[in-house]
Parts: C-alpha cells; structure tokens; sequence
C-alpha cells in the first residue's frame, strides 16, 4: 500500500486563461497570472493498493459516479505512467471549496491530488514537474503548487507548459480578496465547454488574444512596483474582456447573473467615494472583490447593505502545497 495526503489552495486569475490551443495536453492560447488564497482549499488523500480492482473517488464522503471518476482515472493513468505502476487507487477528496461555482475547486483538487500522488509514489518530482503533472489535471491546477502570485507559461509542449512563483517581496500580504458569493449552484455552462464554444465560434476572441500578453506585462509591472491601482485596473479590466468573448459565441452566453452585476455596480460605486478597490470573476457568477487590506472593514461594511453577510468571505494571500 502507498498512501499520500496533500492540501492545495485554490488561485484566483488576475490575468485571465481563457481558451486552450490543446485540449489533450491542455496547453493554454496565453499566459495567464493569479494569486493563491488561503479562504478556499482541498484535502486529498490516494491509496494505491494492489488489492483494488478499480480506481474508486469519493468526494466530500460521497461516492462519485462513472463520470466524475473517470476523469480522476484518466489523471491517475499519467500518474502510474510515471511511476510504472498498474496499482488502481482510492481517492478521497475534500473540497472546501463550492464545487463548480466559479470558485476555482478544481485548481485546488487536482493540485491537491498530483501532490498527493507525488507523495504516495515516491515520485520526487521538482516543483515545476508537479506543475506540469498538475495542469494535466486541470489547466489552472498548475498555479496552485505555488503560493502568492505566480504565472503559468502557456509553452507549446507537455515540457514548456508550467506554473511559477513570482518575486514580489511579499507585497501580496498587504492585499485580500472579498468574495461576494452570489451562487454556489454547479454552472448551465462549464469552464471547459465554455472555453471552447468561445475559442471556436467568438468572433470577439481574436481580440481576447491581442491584448492578453499586454494585460500580463502590465500587472507583473503593476506587482514589480507595488502599485495597487495598476494592478486592479488592469485585472478588472482583463476580467471584462474575458466574459465579453462569451457573449459573442454560439449561441451566446454569460456567467453573469442580476447579482453578479449588483456587486459589479458596488465595486464602481465605492470606487467613486476614494476607495480604491477592483472586482474579477471566472466562470461562474461569483464576484471576487480585490482591495488592499487596510480597506476591507470599509468595502465589507459597504456590501452588507447590499448582500447577506453570509454571502461574503474574506481571503488573504495563500500558501503552496502543503503535505499533510
């Protein structure tokens, strides 16, 4: 029997990954940059025994049906790969985490469980080469292995594709993040068809793609010089861009709801009264309000008016992987 426990903390993207040139490989159309967070995380634990006839995935101690634990085989299939083994394993899973509500829980699940993995097999990989194994997973996986801000290369191989930490000199700690939950309900339409419907029929997306290299140089200058106002303009606005290309698929669709767009307004708002703050989403409805942590009393107070408080959630910077 060998067995790893890993957690893995989920990343927000401040310059969005939206679109894959390789659906197998899952190499992404543009660079992308995102913060890990310590509010959402997910525990995962793999047994690879000889005595299991099939790969068996319980999440949030429920059992999986074919689906679901299909795709975790088809990762574990690379696993064993590597490792040269044929065992089948148990995996259990715990999310912290609204499963596909636009909080990102697959990031922090297949980094949690490619380091479990890593663990349970000996396989001592660098952690570049678990940023790889990770994005095998789950493309955004990648940048959970690193804490803080850190931007994933898009390559153009299996190779050239990884995660990396920024240097930033800690500025990320005097920054936090407000998540205005609107909806935790699973999404009409996942990131991954989503992604592609947009790549293959948006004619907004060649757009997308032009100024993604320059919103990324723009915000690793905005965190180079510590400039709070840079790097929230340019995140926002990378944000807008992002779900713009959606509304111009087909068929035509947004991750938006009335609410999404009522926190979006709150976001404006505050900004107009001196408070320096910025909202991004991914896809799903939820809104992710980035403000310096000196402002947070101030933005909360402001969104209680608006929302249930059990509707906001403050995160702050997170860690990397950590072995349990």
């Amino acid at each position: 029997m060998h067995k790893g426990n890993a957690r893995a903390f989920t990343n927000i993207a401040l310059i969005k990954y939206w679109g894959k040139k390789d659906e197998t490989l899952i190499l992404p159309m543009n660079n992308s940059l995102s913060l890990t967070l310590d509010a959402f995380y997910t525990e995962t634990e793999v047994i690879f025994d000889e005595s299991y006839t099939k790969d068996i995935f319980y999440l949030d101690n429920q059992l999986q049906e074919e689906k679901a634990t299909m795709k975790i085989s088809q990762f574990l299939n690379l696993v064993r790969e590597l490792a040269g083994t044929s065992c089948y394993a148990k995996v259990t899973s715990k999310n912290f985490v609204p499963t596909a509500a636009g909080l990102a829980s697959s990031a922090s699940g297949l980094a949690a469980l490619a380091a479990a993995c890593n663990q349970a097999l000996d396989l001592q990989l660098s952690d570049k080469d678990l940023s790889r194994l990770a994005r095998r997973g789950s493309g955004s996986a990648c940048r959970s292995i690193f804490g803080g801000f850190v931007e994933w290369e898009q390559g153009n191989d299996d190779l050239t594709s990884f995660a990396h930490k920024l240097s930033s000199d800690n500025w990320e700690n005097e920054l936090a993040m407000l998540f205005v939950l609107v909806n935790d309900q699973e999404k009409d339409v996942s990131s991954r068809d989503g992604m592609r419907r947009t790549v293959e029929t948006s004619s907004f997306y060649s757009g997308w793609l032009a100024d993604a290299p320059k919103d990324l140089a723009k915000a690793k200058h905005a965190i180079q010089e510590k400039n709070f106002t840079a790097l929230g303009e340019v995140a926002e606005a990378n944000c807008l861009k992002m779900h713009g290309t959606t509304l111009a698929a087909t068929p035509p669709f947004t991750y938006w709801s009335s609410d999404s767009l009522k926190a979006m307004q709150a976001v404006r708002q505050l900004r107009s009264t001196g408070i320096d703050c910025y909202f991004t989403m991914d896809a799903g409805p939820n809104v992710k309000v980035l403000v310096e942590k000196k402002n947070i009393p101030h933005v909360k107070a402001y969104l209680e008016t608006l929302f249930d408080s059990a509707q906001l959630v403050t995160a702050y910077a997170g860690p990397g992987i950590e072995i349990l």
